[in-house]
């Protein structure tokens, strides 16, 4: 299993007020966008088209930076030199071409609105997502579109901290 380089981006795609999300095929599960490390592709820029690429197919036209932030949310690879998480930076990417799916990372495409999102991170609250049931959003992403002002967590911040530090099922 390969390391963390303790660096993430994530790609906020949006057209008429809704963010295209998938469900994740890895962990950690749940519905995200686009989003993933840097490392095997030199800077933020370079891994936000890389990703948006390789996850949904999609031709990176335009990046606008939204955010940067840390948060010691867990992935699948081994904790790193500043150990369990990861430094984000935050793209709202503008995109062209067809929509097209990597069965191997993602499924189930969905355009989703502040309501929608907010709906599944009330379901992760709810403990969805470690039930293996119903559709939720990915813990991390529930502290991210949070922070974005894109849904609101409220009291629940805490919670969603603690399900987005929770260690894959085979890790344990």
């Amino acid at each position: 299993m390969s390391t963390c380089d303790n660096t993430s981006v994530g790609v906020l795609i949006e057209r008429d007020n809704r963010y295209l999300m998938f469900e994740r095929q890895t962990f950690p599960p749940g519905i995200a966008p686009p989003a993933g490390h840097v490392d095997a592709h030199g800077a933020p820029e370079q891994a936000a088209t890389a990703e948006t690429r390789e996850e949904v197919g999609l031709t990176v036209t335009g990046l606008t930076l939204l955010d940067e932030v840390w948060l010691p949310n867990r992935c699948r690879r081994q904790p790193g030199p500043s150990g369990v998480g990861h430094q984000w930076t935050l793209f709202r990417a503008e995109v062209s071409g067809v929509l097209d799916l990597d069965p191997r990372e993602a499924r189930s495409p969905l355009w989703c609105d502040p309501s929608n999102l907010q709906w599944l991170a009330d379901n992760t609250l709810r403990g969805s997502l470690l039930a293996g049931h119903g559709l939720a959003l990915e813990p991390a992403w529930c502290l991210l579109l949070d922070r974005l002002g894109v849904i609101r967590l409220g009291g629940a911040l805490g919670r969603a901290l603690r399900l987005a530090q929770t260690e894959p099922e085979e890790a344990r």
